[in-house]
């Protein structure tokens, strides 16, 4: 917009300035200099004036586009200039850009003049001075004003190279150049580029930057006369779009100002307003610059003279808006702000314009909600749907619409209070983009994760952030990525921990009964229903004290139910196994055995699908670590699972070892036997005639059998088969390359049975003995491990009834590795 409208007033600039040649064509050679100048000098001052002509015509008629790109051009064709020491053309490349007000690389190139910033004129040796006294002549030869001013301005720095007093000098005698700048909008663009200079190289300079912005007041009129308004009519600008060009100049000039000023320049400022007729431009362009505490404390006198602006040139709700940014981040008096939001909204309710008026509604909001109730937010949130529903205005809103709901949520953290908004939900309504909507449910549920502090049962808010949930959940399909659909399912499930009932169990399996329809698509969030569910089982348990009632025990065995219905519908194998795992534990706990046989069974045939890889965050991993962990815990749990009396003796335990035996292992795995290894533990603890743990008022088999013989011998029976299946694999492993592995096997089985077998029994003797030298028979045994192992037998044989660790100690050798 600053290029595209703006050449057209270049063209007339000429006639304000020092020549009579059109801004954008130079004028011809220069004078003759005079015979002191040396001929090399004089060559140079030709070079520099002799631009050529095309070069600047075609800077003429240009979109805003081309402008750009031309800059950018100009911009490299710069940087190669000086990168390749010609100094000349460089400086006429300068002069090219500050006919387009665009200064872009030089100002940045003038520390290759610098180098070292901390250094005084007196050390600087003569040549130097006299490299940057020669800069400044070539500069000075410059006939037009405007790119003599920016290039003069770009280098002021380099003063520092003559004089320590340079730059206190220059800055005012350059605020006096722009002077003769007749367009007052190049004028401001050059003022706002020297206050920046300015404030870089002097920031305590403050006086010139006072001067620049009191200069440009004085001609602030000019906008309104004559040859500017004929321009603009020939153009065909609008003022108010004129004016809005002016904003981003005034506005560095003030902030350069405003940068630590105390509080009396902004009454200074307003005072200076006034005189000028409260003119909205500039009310505009101070409320932008000074601090908001300034700014919110005469809130009441800005209203005063937004009221007395003119709005032909500048709309009054631009004013309202600065000023809500400013109250946004600062409060006004406590006694003026209820007629601070009245005086605001009755500007802003009246706007036609859809987009005009979201704008600034937008930054209302905040402040309604900084400090006002719901009634007011209420009232608000209506207002906005009174203008935005009309024609689908909304549409071109989203950004200002999703702003007003982020600043809601911020300062209202009670959800019960905010859903009793009742303008809230219908303003949701107007998000009908689903990616939008989809963002906007995100927002208020992570609002809701991070200040809801206690659990809830509000009907209110339940309903309402189901609605919410279930519209994310929707937005899931086939494209979804796997991070949006983990981070759509934390938020439900972070809603549906914070869901309590208390003591109401129905109500509360009522609820995940109806988040699992709604929500089917997420497996996460099944997951966490699974859970909930049963954690719902073991309160009841709690609650009873483990001693059921009819009424409670027909409510477990619906949560069981539950479980047992939705595990099935997971994706994941692992998930199915582990959570078939803990609802069986579940259910055994709450009494309820067949319920747990079928949760065991169900996770026995799922044993042989579990697949040789699974993915694990995106990468495919070998199952067998995963799949060892689960039936070690597995075998743990069926310590304590009772029998059926249908089914035979250890039915769960035969099943688990048929699948195991019939599983295709990798070749290189040894993760079978070590399973067989921990089934050996399992049944060596089902020998014992009181186990070592128990479920509440659940009977196990030591209980049911009571040390019965023909159960014992059913142990054994299985005892022996699985050692043989050890010992068939131990065999496999006696090539060369496998004989390290064998080793290690050897021993963890040694140790096992160490631990866990009866050693009086001869023949388990025997195999002991046989383990430890098969361990040690290739030099793969690690000495340390076998030393510590003889001397932790030692120590077992010195106790009572262990004199046959004293044998089994004499039969074990230490092999040396020689």
């Amino acid at each position: 917009m600053l290029y595209a409208k703006n050449d057209l007033f270049l063209t007339n600039t000429a006639s304000h300035t020092c020549g009579n040649s059109n801004i954008l064509s130079f004028a011809g050679k220069a004078a003759t200099p005079g015979s002191a100048v040396s001929e090399k000098v004089r060559t140079r001052l030709e070079e520099l004036d002799d631009l050529e002509e095309g070069s600047q015509k075609e800077l003429l008629n240009l979109t805003q586009q081309d402008y750009m790109n031309r800059i950018e051009e100009l911009n490299q064709s710069l940087k190669d200039a000086w990168s390749s020491d010609q100094k000349v053309k460089a400086l006429k490349i300068v002069i090219q850009v500050s006919f387009t007000f665009l200064l872009l690389l030089f100002c940045t190139e003038q520390t290759s003049f610098l180098g070292k910033d901390n250094f005084s004129p007196e050390s600087v040796n003569d040549t130097a001075k006299e490299t940057c006294l020669n800069w400044f002549f070539k500069i000075a030869s410059i006939r037009e004003l405007i790119p003599r001013l920016y290039v003069e301005a770009a280098i002021l720095k380099c003063n520092k190279f003559l004089s320590k007093m340079g730059i206190s000098e220059c800055l005012p005698r350059l605020t006096s150049m722009i002077r003769g700048i007749g367009d007052p909008l190049v004028a401001v663009y050059a003022r706002a580029y020297l206050c920046r200079v300015g404030m870089e190289v002097a920031p305590q300079l403050k006086e010139s930057l006072n001067k620049n912005f009191f200069d440009f007041l004085l001609t602030f009129k000019q906008i309104h006369g004559d040859t500017v308004q004929n321009q603009l009519v020939a153009q065909c600008v609008e003022i108010p779009l004129y004016l809005t060009l002016y904003s981003p100049a005034i506005d560095w000039i003030l902030q350069c100002i405003a940068y630590r000023a105390p509080e009396v320049l902004l009454t200074e400022m307003m005072e200076r307003c006034k005189k000028l007729g409260n003119n909205a431009l500039l009310l505009n362009s101070v409320m932008s610059a000074f601090r908001a505490e300034f700014i919110a404390a005469r809130s009441m006198d800005f209203i005063g003279m937004i009221k007395e602006c003119d709005e032909s040139g500048f709309p009054k709700h631009l004013l309202f808006r600065s000023l809500g940014l400013n109250l946004a981040l600062a409060d006004p008096p406590e006694n003026d702000r209820l007629q601070i939001l009245n005086e605001a909204w009755k500007v802003i309710t009246k706007l036609k314009n859809p987009q005009d008026y979201i704008n600034c509604a937008e930054v209302w909001v905040e402040y309604t909600c900084r400090h006002f109730t719901k009634r007011e937010v209420n009232t608000v949130l209506a207002d906005v749907i009174k203008h935005m529903t009309p024609d689908r205005a909304f549409e071109d809103a989203y950004p200002q619409l999703q702003s007003i709901i982020q600043k809601v949520i911020t300062y209202i953290h009670d959800f019960s209070l905010l859903f009793s908004v009742e303008k809230f939900l219908p303003f949701l309504d107007m998000f009908q983009k689903e990616c939008v909507r989809v963002e906007v449910c995100k927002c208020i549920m992570e609002a809701f994760i991070k200040h809801q502090q206690e659990s809830t049962k509000d009907p209110v808010i339940l309903n309402a952030l189901l609605h919410i949930c279930k519209t994310m959940h929707d937005s899931v399909n086939a494209l979804t990525l796997e991070d949006e659909k983990r981070m759509l399912a934390a938020l439900i499930n972070g809603f549906i921990k914070m869901v309590s009932f208390g003591r109401d169990f129905e109500q509360q399996l009522s609820f995940y009964v109806e988040a699992r329809s709604m929500f089917c698509n997420l497996e996460p969030v099944l997951v966490q229903l699974i859970h909930s569910v049963n954690q719902l089982a073991m309160e009841t348990r709690k609650v009873m004290k483990g001693n059921h009632s009819r009424k409670t025990a027909a409510f477990v065995r619906a949560c069981v139910a539950f479980c047992f219905i939705t595990i099935p519908s997971l994706s994941s194998i692992f998930a199915r196994l582990n959570l078939y795992l803990h609802s069986g534990q579940v259910a055994l706990a709450n009494q309820c055995l067949s319920q747990a046989d079928a949760f065991f069974k169900a996770a026995v045939s799922l044993v042989p699908e579990v697949p040789k890889m699974i993915n694990i965050d995106g990468k495919m991993r070998p199952s067998d670590s995963f799949l060892l962990e689960f039936l070690c815990n597995f075998f743990s749990t069926l310590l304590v699972v009772p029998d059926h009396p249908e089914q035979g003796v250890l039915f769960l335990v035969r099943g688990l070892l048929n699948v195991i035996q019939d599983y295709t292992w990798e070749d290189n795995s040894d993760d079978k036997i070590r399973i067989y290894t921990n089934v050996l533990h399992l049944l060596s603890a089902m020998t014992q005639e009181t186990y070592i743990y128990h479920v509440d008022k659940v009977d196990s088999n030591d209980t049911l059998y009571g040390g019965d013989s023909k159960f014992l011998a059913e142990i054994n029976k299985l005892c022996e088969t699985v050692i043989a299946q050890i010992l068939d694999h131990l065999k496999t492993l006696g090539k060369e390359e496998t004989l390290k592995r064998q080793s290690q096997l050897a021993l963890y089985f040694f140790n096992t049975i160490l631990a866990h077998g009866d050693l009086r029994n001869n023949k388990l003797n025997q195999l002991s003995v046989n383990l430890w030298n098969l361990a040690q028979k290739h030099g793969f045994a690690d000495t340390k491990t076998m030393v510590k192992t003889l001397e932790y037998i030692k120590r077992r044989s010195k106790q009572p009834e262990m004199s046959h660790f004293t044998d089994l100690a004499l039969r074990l050798p230490l092999q040396s590795r020689t």
